[in-house]
C-alpha cells in the first residue's frame, strides 16, 4: 500500500516538473516550413542576400570621371593666344614697313616714267656703243668709254675687252653690240640700276669671213651727270 501511494507521489512530481518546464522554456516560432527558428538552418535570409535580391539590387553606377577644371586654365590659354597673334602682327607690320621703308619709297623706277625712260634710251645707247669694237676704227671705241663710263666701270671695261683689242689687228674683228632688252631696277634720284640682255655678233673680215652669235645678259650702275646717264658699275654675274 505504502509503494503504491509512493509511486503516486513520484509521477505527481514528475508531472508538476513538466508542468513548470513548459511554463518557463522560452516560445518556439515557427517558420513556413515548419521548422524551429532557433535553427540555423530556418533561421531568415537577410534582406538582400538572396539570389532574388541580388537580381532586384541595382547595379552600382561607375565613378563619375572629375571633368578638369578648364575654366580655370582658359584665360591663360587665351592670353598665350592673344601674345602670339600680337607678336605675329607686330612682325608683319614691321616686316611690311621694311618693304616700304626708305629703299622702296626712293625707288621711283615706276612712278617716275619720264626719268625712267631718259635713262633706259641713255644706257642702252651707251652699251651699244662701249661693247663695240672695230679694229679699223679703235679712236671711235675709245671715245666711247670716256663719254659713257665713269668710275670704276672704266677698268672693268678695259679687261673686259682686252682680249677683243689684242687679237683684232691680226684677225681684223669687228663687234657688234645691240641692247634688246632693259629694264629699270632701281631708280632714285640721279642714281640708277639696270638690267640689259643683248645680242653680239664678232665678225672676222678677213678671208674667212667667219660671223659668231652670242647673247648677253648684265647688270649695270648709272649715274647721272651734267643732263647725261653714264655707267659708274657692271656686273657680270659671274661672282
Amino acid at each position: 500500500m505504502s509503494t503504491t501511494r509512493h509511486l503516486v507521489n513520484r509521477r505527481r512530481r514528475l508531472a508538476s516538473v513538466a508542468a513548470v518546464e513548459r511554463t518557463t522554456a522560452p516560445p518556439r516560432s515557427i517558420g513556413k516550413q515548419g521548422k524551429d527558428a532557433r535553427d540555423p538552418e530556418a533561421a531568415p535570409t537577410p534582406a538582400g542576400s538572396g539570389p532574388a535580391d541580388e537580381a532586384a539590387a541595382p547595379e552600382p553606377e561607375p565613378p563619375r570621371r572629375r571633368r578638369p577644371r578648364v575654366t580655370i586654365r582658359l584665360p591663360a590659354v587665351l592670353c598665350a593666344v592673344t601674345v602670339l597673334l600680337g607678336g605675329f602682327a607686330a612682325w608683319s607690320f614691321t616686316a611690311a614697313d621694311a618693304l616700304n621703308g626708305d629703299a622702296g619709297r626712293s625707288n621711283t623706277a615706276l612712278t617716275d616714267i619720264s626719268r625712267t625712260s631718259e635713262v633706259k634710251g641713255q644706257i642702252t645707247e651707251a652699251v651699244d656703243a662701249v661693247f663695240s669694237y672695230n679694229y679699223a676704227a679703235t679712236t671711235k671705241s675709245e671715245q666711247a668709254a670716256r663719254t659713257y663710263l665713269t668710275g670704276k666701270a672704266v677698268q672693268q671695261h678695259r679687261e673686259m675687252l682686252a682680249q677683243v683689242r689684242a687679237q683684232a689687228p691680226k684677225q681684223k674683228l669687228v663687234l657688234t653690240t645691240t641692247v634688246t632688252g632693259s629694264g629699270v631696277q632701281f631708280l632714285d634720284g640721279d642714281r640708277a640700276r639696270l638690267l640689259i640682255f643683248a645680242d653680239q655678233s664678232n665678225t672676222r673680215t678677213g678671208a674667212s669671213g667667219e660671223t659668231t652669235y652670242a647673247a648677253a645678259m648684265f647688270a649695270v650702275d648709272a649715274v647721272r651727270r651734267g643732263g647725261t646717264w653714264r655707267i659708274s658699275a657692271i656686273d657680270t654675274f659671274t661672282q
